[in-house]
């Protein structure tokens, strides 16, 4: 008995690790560690790699907790339900493959979706329900016709690229946060009322590449965060004044920056247009660049002093300069000590009775031609020199 009660009683430590390691073996997680052998990983095969393996099938191994997966540039038809148990996956790449729908029971926290390239022909209202954590939405080069979208769903959705498709109208009930939405080089002939109501945020609007002849000025009014909306490429009604001039008055006043102005108006059109006068004061400017800089009062005031053109003729710096004796280093001299202001006598007899010698400052210098006349003078009379 006692033998039995050994064998059927644990340790301690034993129940431990059991405790630990029982739940990822029966949870799926025997296959943490494991890549598929197609395929390639990183981060701790957290970010799986799979794209252009020709592959019809999901690859099998893939983890439970993979956080990015690319299965780009396959022969993938469906996928439907297959990824529902990837509950940490945040970035899916399907591009490029043969998907007539979207996946249904897509992970809820994805942040990424990118399918572009299949053969979506409409996305339904039950595949973007539960995407709470969406942002980026990529569907471009498809062949859709209709999205639908219920109120007040995707609300972190902030790009949405639905280029390259089969669009005649613009969508309605588009997530109101969006910032960036891309429906260039569709069928696009006209915004219904009321497409654009709901999209305050939107700050990216590409229309270019697409069938409008008309649009009305203001189908955009009501996109107060608009920065840029792309129009060129489209077959403008340009001799139906009627029709146009409405877009063409809005382009002309709208802060939002316009590429590509209806009927070849300008180029680039938006934001504050030139006026006249705004035209008058660049030439203004471009005439005043042109010139020499007004030179200051005060800017000339230095050359003269070397000049000596000064009004002041007892003042004035000779035209060649003083000859600077050498100088010797500061430790090993003591600077002379003047006992009065430059223009006194004491000043005159310090600087020249002290062998000559003329210092550098300017009014010393200024004073010795005057030196050189007294010592003439005294010397013709017969008088001892100074």
């Amino acid at each position: 008995m006692r033998r039995m009660r050994r064998a059927q009683t644990m340790p301690p430590c034993a129940q431990l690790a059991c405790a630990l390691l029982l739940p990822p073996l029966l949870f799926g997680g025997g296959v943490l560690a494991i890549c598929p052998p197609m395929c390639s990983c990183a981060r701790g095969h957290r970010a799986v790699d799979c794209s252009a393996r020709g592959l019809s099938l999901l690859p099998d191994g893939l983890q439970h907790n993979i956080g990015s997966l690319n299965l780009s540039r396959n022969r993938l038809q469906d996928l439907d339900g297959l990824l529902s148990h990837s509950g940490h996956l945040r970035t899916l790449d399907v591009s490029h493959n043969r998907l007539s729908q979207l996946p249904a029971d897509l992970p809820r926290a994805l942040w990424d979706v990118r399918a572009a390239g299949n053969r979506l022909r409409q996305l339904e209202k039950n595949h973007t329900a539960y995407q709470w954590n969406l942002r980026t939405l990529d569907l471009s080069a498809n062949e859709l016709e209709r999205v639908v979208f219920i109120n007040n769903t995707l609300p972190a959705l902030r790009s949405l690229n639905l280029s390259h498709n089969r669009f005649w109208t613009v969508p309605t009930n588009m997530p109101h946060n969006l910032e960036t939405v891309d429906l260039s080089h569709n069928f696009l002939v006209q915004i219904l009322p009321g497409s654009l109501d709901r999209l305050p945020r939107l700050a990216r609007f590409y229309l270019h590449g697409n069938r409008f002849a008309a649009v009305g000025g203001r189908a955009f009014s009501r996109l107060p965060g608009l920065r840029l909306l792309t129009l060129y490429g489209n077959p403008w009604a340009c001799e139906d004044e009627e029709r146009i001039a409405a877009l063409l008055a809005w382009a002309r006043s709208t802060p939002a920056r316009v590429e590509g102005c209806p009927c070849h108006t300008r180029p680039i059109c938006g934001g504050a247009w030139p006026t006249p006068t705004s035209y008058d004061a660049d030439a203004r400017d471009a005439r005043e660049a042109s010139q020499p800089p007004m030179q200051a009062v005060t800017s000339a005031y230095p050359s003269e002093l070397g000049r000596g053109t000064l009004d002041d003729p007892q003042t004035a710096l000779p035209s060649t300069p003083a000859p600077r004796t050498p100088s010797t280093p500061a430790s090993t001299t003591e600077r002379p000590r003047r006992s009065g202001k430059p223009g006194s006598g004491a000043g005159v007899g310090t600087g020249v009775g002290v062998g000559g010698a003329r210092s550098a400052t300017a009014g010393l210098t200024a004073l010795t031609p005057a030196a050189l006349a007294l010592n003439l003078l005294l010397t013709v009379t017969g008088l001892a020199p100074i």
